[in-house]
């Protein structure tokens, strides 16, 4: 498991997309932050602060990490290297946790840097320090938790196509809609007292909660539940390929 998951992070590393990706992650986030004179701008925000970074950054990353994922089954699928994969000595899960733990190992490779934006923060406050540390925490946790449920769905797209571009495309709406679609639908006020429960469903109202600095258990339960469902979907995935690939043999020995 631990070879096949050095395998995805190096695969990445090697690709001119892996670096695009990063480097288009920290420069918009760096321009909206730092340069562009809008109200996103720290400087002209007046407060030593991060909330912009973290409300930037879940936009940014429904771009960012279906490029990420896009490529972990579907390559596999289109290069014909499915099959041989999956007849090594792991199990489905293995195979799907391998994937998923290097999709996000890569997003906090990209968050990284960003701790330099906390550092300049924190020496730009008067009086020197004077941010909301625990506010910033829990928005980076929560940020963490939101990215890896666009991992676990871009991991679940990418296993059910070949083409790469379909995965990304199908894996930015689908985590859209996961992000912001349900707080939408809610904020129609259609389906009265329902409208609570509907915007809970979505991602955006936990991962505002955990910007509080509150990192509440609920919020972790959601998140990881959000996970383990598309990963349980990816293993499906799988599996029915296993069956059509047993079907066809049985009707060709036929």
């Amino acid at each position: 498991m631990y070879t096949l998951y050095k395998k995805e992070i190096f695969a990445f590393l090697n690709s001119l997309i892996g670096y695009i990706a990063i480097v288009v992650f920290l420069l918009i986030n760096g321009l909206f932050l730092w340069i562009f004179p809008m109200g996103f701008n720290i400087i002209d925000y007046g407060y030593a602060s991060l909330d912009n970074l973290f409300m930037i950054s879940p936009f940014v990353f429904l771009f960012l990490i279906p490029a990420i994922t896009m490529r972990s089954f579907a390559d596999e699928k289109r290069g014909g290297t499915i099959e041989m994969l999956l007849t090594k000595p792991l199990t489905d899960m293995q195979i799907i946790m391998s994937k998923y733990l290097a999709g996000v190992s890569l997003v906090i490779f990209s968050l990284l840097p960003t701790f330099i934006y906390a550092v300049s923060v924190y020496l730009l406050g008067l009086p020197k320090g004077n941010m909301d540390m625990g506010g910033m925490w829990g928005s980076y946790i929560g940020l963490l938790f939101l990215a890896s449920a666009f991992v676990a769905i871009g991991i679940f797209v990418s296993s059910i196509t070949d083409n790469q571009i379909v995965a990304f495309m199908l894996a930015l709406i689908i985590s859209g809609f996961a992000y912001i679609g349900f707080g939408f639908v809610a904020s129609l006020s259609l389906f009265g007292k329902a409208d609570l429960l509907i915007m809970s469903l979505g991602i955006e109202a936990h991962y505002a909660s955990m910007s509080r600095g509150v990192v509440d258990t609920r919020d972790v339960i959601y998140f990881l539940s959000v996970i383990g469902i598309f990963l349980l979907l990816t293993k499906t995935s799988l599996e029915s390929r296993k069956w059509e690939k047993q079907e066809k043999s049985m009707t060709e020995a036929e």
